[in-house]
């Protein structure tokens, strides 16, 4: 049951007269919104209140625009909530029993508005503010009003912009006066009271996916060289540095953040993401703890200290999803050490990796994105037995159908991209769904979405039973680098007016898929795939090569094109199976990156070839490479320097654990 707030979104001055600003549009119409006026905003709130007894049970509802992180009497409680769109905003709801005391008590929430258009979170928006309500034993005993006190926190100055316009680096000044904004004993006289923000329009929806966890990493090695200390935390994780230091008053610290260490052995902090990791921290008399808002994510740190300072205390906070591998899971790894650490390396990825929604990067763009998103969400429920990150794509992928009811890229963000294999591979994430978990009421509910979805792309796009004239990028593969040559015109931010098999084969997959649910169901099959089928293999197929040209008009073959007729089990007969194969094993699977990769194994446990599926894992070009690498995170495309802007926390490439786990339990693709 959804809580009906008595509480009213307060904010402060800057905020309370703005109205609320539209960032959604169609990728290609031309649309410039301002993003330099009103970000990089902290604002902070606090409200004393009393306890006549202590509670037995106190539950607290609360969101914020952006993000807020909230601490009672002094304890950081959490942080939230996950990225919504403001038309189904998300909230939480918090067991706050312990944290309550009989008398009085303080309620202290940091506040976040970033203001950039990006694919982290609905800013740039002109929304923002804070709302809960606190129930005790049942009554409401505090709620959202004029009566909060509020003030800016005065600690953090912009100083860049790193990632695609991801992240705002910043200079912390512990001689803020807003320093010490969540103790009880804080003086707050100078503020100012909270106004009601008049034009607040968000639709509120409880938040049905966990909260994050965090973990307290301590280094497991350190070192200094001249005025540097460096700090190695073991592997790669997500979150902040905590660091307590002991100098003068004005002195200041750089500080490094890395994923890897250079030739010299000092972290690499301009990323190979294209993420430049640097920032400031200027000290108070005595000592002084820095306290970052936003996260990173990083191995190393390094800390350029003045003279007479003392680091006293450094940890890092990694937060993460709740991770749990489930009990009866039987990784197939035998007794191969190298299968076995592929293994290990996606478990690390998945539970370190995995935010409050699945992204593909974890610096560079830290992105929400639907098409690497399906095959994450899958990865974390064959290994958790937990199916709430799935649903929650699921379902916020269909909520963007307000924008295009083609759906978009990027979920839950003011960055507006469109590619058109994505929401394709949410109808197999739909039926992936109900094999695994048999959960047939939610099928049923989702089932006239996926009808909704595949009629917006016969209405738009599907001419003569083929797909082209596509307003929606198509990436095929990525980077372009592993597209073996394919031969249809793919440039970003243009028609595409060719057919081309690609799209056509995710196409058709999810015709056969809504047909596959559909029958579940009992009910009349969505429609009949016959005419595509017979299309597809008319326009495509060469039958005297026994494979299938990239596109139509087009003599060019490609071990990509194949690989989704293979994967998607359109294969016309076991002839083409054997081709391919053969195509398959001669160039490896490592010349194939991400998104025909993931196709070409699920084919291989689809006709239980495992031994080719542990040759491919084994490709000393794909997972092994990154193993000889020094990963403790996957990485995108294959190696470090296989692509120019190369993330090496990409959460993508876990999914290899996917087909590392025992098969007979898990091959869940069909149904």
């Amino acid at each position: 049951m959804e809580h009906i707030f008595k509480g009213k979104w307060i904010t402060d001055d800057e905020f309370c007269e703005l109205k609320p600003r539209n960032v959604f549009h169609r990728q290609l119409e031309q649309l410039s919104l301002p993003c330099n006026e009103h970000r990089d905003r902290h604002i902070l709130f606090r409200r004393k209140f009393g306890c006549e007894n202590t509670p037995q049970k106190a539950v607290l509802y609360i969101s914020a625009d952006d993000h807020y992180k909230l601490y009672i009497n002094g304890k950081y409680i959490a942080e939230g909530p996950a990225p919504s769109y403001h038309f189904r905003y998300n909230y939480n709801v918090l067991d706050v029993t312990e944290h309550l005391k009989k008398g009085e008590n303080t309620v202290v929430v940091h506040t976040l508005y970033q203001g950039l258009i990006n694919r982290v979170w609905q800013s740039g928006d002109n929304r923002h503010g804070l709302i809960l309500d606190l129930e005790a034993d049942g009554n409401t005993i505090l709620s959202t009003d004029e009566s909060f006190l509020t003030s800016p926190h005065s600690a953090y100055t912009e100083t860049g912009i790193c990632g695609y316009d991801t992240q705002l680096l910043e200079e912390y000044d512990s001689r803020s006066a807003q320093a010490d904004f969540y103790l009880p004993e804080y003086d707050d006289s100078l503020w100012k009271n909270a106004h009601i923000n008049k034009n607040a329009d968000h639709t509120l929806k409880m938040q049905e996916s966990f909260m994050l966890v965090t973990e307290n990493i301590l280094p497991v090695n350190s070192y200094t060289a001249d005025d540097r200390y460096i700090y190695d935390f073991g592997a790669n994780y997500v979150g902040y540095l905590n660091v307590t230091a002991k100098g003068k008053c004005g002195g200041e610290i750089i500080i490094r953040c890395a994923q890897e260490t250079d030739e010299n052995g000092y972290p690499r902090y301009e990323l190979r993401a294209n993420c430049r990791y640097e920032e400031k921290w200027i000290l108070t008399e005595g000592e002084s703890r820095l306290d970052q808002f936003d996260y990173k994510a990083f191995r190393y740190a390094e800390l350029i200290i003045p003279e007479n300072t003392e680091i006293t205390d450094i940890s890092l906070t990694a937060r993460h999803y709740p991770f749990s591998l489930r009990n009866n899971l039987k990784p197939a790894y035998a007794k191969n050490d190298r299968l076995k650490k592929i293994w290990e390396l996606c478990v690390h990825t998945q539970k370190y990796g995995v935010q409050e929604v699945i992204q593909d990067c974890m610096e560079r763009e830290k992105g929400f994105y639907l098409g690497d998103g399906c095959y994450t969400v899958l990865t974390n429920m064959i290994l958790t037995n937990d199916d709430s990150m799935v649903r929650k794509l699921i379902d916020d992928a269909f909520s963007s159908d307000i924008i295009t009811d083609t759906l978009v890229t990027c979920l839950n963000c003011s960055f507006m991209q469109e590619i058109a294999e994505f929401p394709l591979i949410l109808v197999y994430t739909v039926l992936w769904h109900y094999c695994y978990t048999g959960d047939k009421k939610y099928l049923s509910e989702n089932y006239p979405k996926v009808k909704k979805l595949l009629d917006a792309y016969r209405r738009e796009y599907e001419h003569e039973y083929l797909l082209y004239d596509l307003d929606k990028w198509c990436v095929v593969e990525w980077p372009y680098n592993y597209r073996h040559g394919y031969d249809a015109d793919l440039s970003e931010g243009k028609l595409c007016h060719t057919a081309h098999i690609s799209i056509n084969a995710y196409y058709i997959r999810a015709i056969l898929t809504a047909n596959e649910i559909a029958d579940i169901l009992n009910i009349p099959k969505y429609r009949d795939e016959k005419p595509l089928f017979d299309t597809f293999y008319h326009t495509f197929y060469i039958k005297e090569q026994d494979l299938f040209r990239d596109s139509k008009g087009s003599e060019h073959i490609s071990l990509v094109g194949n690989s989704f007729v293979y994967g998607f089990d359109l294969c016309p007969d076991d002839i083409f199976k054997e081709k391919f194969l053969s195509m398959l094993c001669k160039k490896g699977i490592s010349s194939l990156s991400l998104f025909c990769t993931f196709p070409v194994l699920m084919g291989l446990a689809m006709d239980h070839r495992y031994d080719l599926l542990e040759a491919m894992l084994l490709d000393k070009g794909a997972w092994c490479r990154m193993l000889d690498e020094d990963a403790t995170t996957t990485f995108e495309g294959w190696g470090k320097d296989t692509k120019w802007n190369t993330s090496l926390f990409h959460l993508t490439m876990s999914y290899a654990a996917v087909f590392l786990a025992d098969m007979d339990q898990n091959n869940i693709f069909k149904s």
